[in-house]
């Protein structure tokens, strides 16, 4: 195979986004020989791009190689489901499913090590984070003791929430901030600190906005290693906040605009604590520069796209596994069912216990406000 033949199902803002980089050959290796969308215009790409106004008919067609899945949140699922059962390699966005169960069934329909599962974490190819993960990696920091991670920089408006019917419902969205804007952030949580070991969170319902699901959230928590956390997001601050600061054996990192500030210990915070004969002194420290990767000429879904192709023609390594979107929906759902239920929730998550308590709220949704107009084909990530 010297080239990929690629499918986009939905096309709202982002999947018509992916489609014109490939057009454009943003993309080598990839050849956008089809589009599926029940609500826009399949046919606005030209006559060498097939439309579809379903993307099952798009998926069993023959017509490609493999599919970019950009639709509603619920439909990754089952989406991802029938295309890797076609045996067709699959990208999805963000997240890979509304919940925990829902993911494990994605994943349990991964089981051809030939075919290439990768979410669209984009994020993760950020030179900041880049950096962090390494500086993490490597041991430099010692132990993590404390990670605090307030963003709350994803201000929305009303106007926003009435856009469409679908959005900010538990039948639609299946949930707010922590599912739409916060997915990415979740998956950070995850790669550079790995899983915790229990949740506590207090999420207000339209506390900011008339909505019916999550608009604030504020997580505490805990890591096997006696480590903890906090994480805070919002859609209701402007102009809001995106600190990570992280507290370790030897030092404090802050990264915030992009940039990475670390006050270095000269000696590891513990070990001077106890071998110190002063009561009330500290180690000395060194302002350290961490140096940044140029940015890439290419946006960071023109990163994600290209290592896809690139894994499937050239056995390059997956920057975001689909195995890995797993770990955001259970911080996800785990944060909702600590409210839910009013208490701190030990990991893994029961998915199938969540899958329950989201049903319910389902039964109840508003699914469509009066003053929304109707829904599109899929959301604007």
């Amino acid at each position: 195979m010297k080239t990929v033949r690629l499918g986009i199902a939905g096309l709202g803002s982002m999947g018509t986004n992916h489609a014109k980089k490939i057009l454009d050959n943003q993309v080598p290796g990839a050849v956008l020989t089809a589009v599926a969308d029940p609500f826009s215009d399949v046919r606005q790409f030209g006559p060498e791009v097939k439309g579809f106004t379903s993307s099952e008919e798009m998926i069993a067609s023959g017509e490609i190689d493999a599919i970019l899945i950009v639709t509603p949140h619920y439909s990754h699922t089952s989406l991802g489901i029938a295309a890797l059962e076609k045996g067709l390699h699959v990208l999805v966005e963000k997240p890979i499913s509304v919940h925990k169960a829902d993911a494990e069934r994605l994943l349990a329909a991964h089981n051809d090590p030939k075919q290439i599962f990768a979410a669209m974490f984009n994020v993760r190819t950020y030179p900041c984070y880049q950096a962090l993960k390494q500086l993490i990696d490597s041991g430099e920091l010692g132990e993590i003791r404390r990670v605090n991670w307030v963003i709350t920089d994803w201000f929305r408006t009303f106007a926003y929430y009435n856009s469409a019917s679908w959005r900010a419902t538990w039948e639609g969205e299946g949930g707010g901030v922590l599912l739409n804007q916060c997915p990415h952030n979740l998956d950070m949580i995850q790669w550079l600190f790995g899983m915790p070991s229990r949740v506590r969170a207090l999420c207000r319902f339209g506390h900011y906005h008339e909505i019916e699901v999550e608009d604030d959230v504020t997580a505490v928590l805990e890591y096997p290693n006696g480590a903890t956390g906090v994480f805070i997001a919002s859609t209701g601050e402007s102009p809001g906040t995106n600190r990570l600061e992280i507290t370790a054996e030897n030092g404090r990192v802050v990264l915030e605009d992009e940039q990475i500030r670390w006050v270095r210990n000269t000696q590891g915070m513990s070990e001077f604590s106890r071998t110190t004969p002063m009561r009330g002194g500290r180690p000395s420290v060194w302002n350290v520069e961490i140096p940044l990767a140029p940015p890439n000429a290419a946006s960071s879904h023109v990163i994600i796209m290209r290592n896809f192709i690139n894994a499937i023609l050239h056995g390059e390594e997956v920057i975001a596994p689909g195995a890995e979107g797993l770990c955001s929906v259970e911080l996800a759902n785990a944060m909702l069912m600590s409210q839910f239920t009013d208490s701190t929730i030990t990991l893994p998550l029961d998915g199938a216990a969540y899958e329950k308590e989201l049903a319910a709220r389902i039964a109840e949704s508003a699914q469509r406000r009066n003053n929304a107009t109707p829904a599109p084909a899929t959301p604007c990530k």
